[in-house]
């Protein structure tokens, strides 16, 4: 039996089980007094006394019986009192309300579903666009190498580069010689240079 004593909760506890009433389930609440205390129950007072407070009508106790999974039970109470349309009709809401819950829950793993495929596609996107940052960084130190290999085998030229005459002067011709000077060219003359110690160059 569910009791609560007279006090300062009583109110409360009344109000509690007439609530209790309409959600938790069908059941009678009786006000009973025994000894000058006084109680709430959802089981009839001791010797019939006491007061009721709220009456569980057929839908609460048909649809507790359903809730419950106790269908024999809800049929058996419909069948004694006539309520074969009320129990149909109980029966068809609460398979209703089961279909509902299935296609929520349904739609809640599809969209779960989506969005871990859409996850999944864009860590695959992700991929491939660092994939091509890399080849392109890739690519462009590739280059860079080749550049300066290229530069490598090139020929290093050390001596200043004179046009037209030569460098130094020619003496002076000399009458009684026989010989000439020769003609001054208008190619490049080059001149090879000496590495000295710590990094000069003498030419």
């Amino acid at each position: 039996m569910k009791s609560l004593p007279v006090g300062g909760i009583c109110f409360s506890a009344a109000v509690l089980l007439l609530a209790a009433a309409g959600t938790a389930g069908a059941q009678n609440i009786y006000k009973c007094t025994q000894g000058g205390q006084v109680a709430y129950t959802d089981h009839p007072c001791p010797n019939g006394s006491g007061e009721l407070l709220h009456r569980a009508d057929d839908t609460e106790v048909i649809d507790r019986y359903l809730r419950l999974g106790q269908d024999d039970l809800a049929k058996r109470y419909a069948d004694s009192r006539h309520l074969e349309t009320l129990y149909q009709q109980r029966l068809d809401a609460r398979q209703q309300a089961a279909d509902e819950e299935a296609r929520r829950r349904a739609d809640e793993a599809y969209d779960a579903e989506q969005r871990a495929q859409e996850a999944q596609q864009q860590a695959l996107a992700d991929q491939d666009a660092e994939r091509e940052r890399l080849q392109a960084e890739n690519d462009a130190l590739r280059q860079q190498n080749d550049e300066y290999q290229e530069q490598l085998t090139q020929p290093i030229y050390n001596g200043p580069v004179y046009w037209g005459g030569a460098p130094y002067p020619y003496p002076h011709r000399r009458h009684d010689s026989g010989h000439h000077t020769p003609p001054v060219s208008d190619k490049p003359i080059f001149h090879p240079c000496k590495q000295l110690a710590g990094g000069r160059t003498q030419c």
